[in-house]
């Protein structure tokens, strides 16, 4: 058992039930960064704040640091030795992640111009190439905007991970595997939710940046 994951149950037992889900989540997700993939993640409301959340724990360091590669900080160098060294110190190693609630002017123009449910997919359409991951965040597993890009990113050759609550709504038929927490009210899924996405940052990080 993966350690975050493992901390995780433990420190919450009611996500026992999810406990197969969550591992094979990391599982997909490993797969996608080892082949040098992302992750586009969209959800509405507090869920597309979880999206950016996420965002910024895989794109920066969260609990340990991410040095860049001796080779890369080679390079900085010779290129400017003036800020090479400075360069080379702040950048971060990063697990590559978009979150599609973030396009402002993309999305209110598709929004407005074409169709408002489709704001994500046309994102994932964009975005999105076969070994990727698409991360559809949705408390009801019925919001039409994050199940319009879960079918996009299945077409295109993306795997799909859905994060939802109790019922799972229309969400898990779309996904190769569904993250179900037990619970029926927005506030506790979300809380959840939460805890289940820092696992999975914590572990992702732990692997690749041992």
């Amino acid at each position: 058992m993966p350690m975050w994951i493992d901390t995780l149950i433990q420190k919450y037992p009611d996500l026992a039930p999810c406990q197969v889900d969550v591992v094979t989540a990391y599982e997909t997700l490993g797969a996608c960064f080892r082949a040098d993939g992302k992750l586009l993640i969209c959800g509405n409301g507090g869920s597309a704040a979880d999206s950016e959340h996420i965002v910024g724990e895989l794109m920066k360091a969260y609990l340990r640091p991410r040095p860049v590669p001796a080779i890369t900080r080679a390079a900085l160098q010779a290129m400017d030795p003036a800020s090479g060294d400075y360069l080379a110190a702040h950048l971060q190693g990063t697990l590559s992640a978009i979150s599609l609630v973030s396009q402002t002017s993309l999305m209110t123009a598709f929004a407005n111009d074409v169709a408002p449910d489709m704001v994500f997919a046309q994102q994932v359409y964009g975005y999105g190439r076969a070994g990727d991951v698409v991360l559809g965040i949705s408390t009801s597993g019925n919001s039409r905007n994050v199940l319009h890009a879960l079918r996009v990113g299945r077409v295109l050759g993306l795997k799909t991970i859905g994060l939802t609550g109790r019922s799972g709504g229309q969400l898990p038929g779309l996904c190769d595997v569904t993250i179900r927490v037990p619970y029926s009210t927005v506030t506790e899924i979300q809380e959840r939710h939460l805890a289940v996405y820092h696992a999975l940052c914590a572990q992702l990080e732990e692997d690749f940046f041992p």
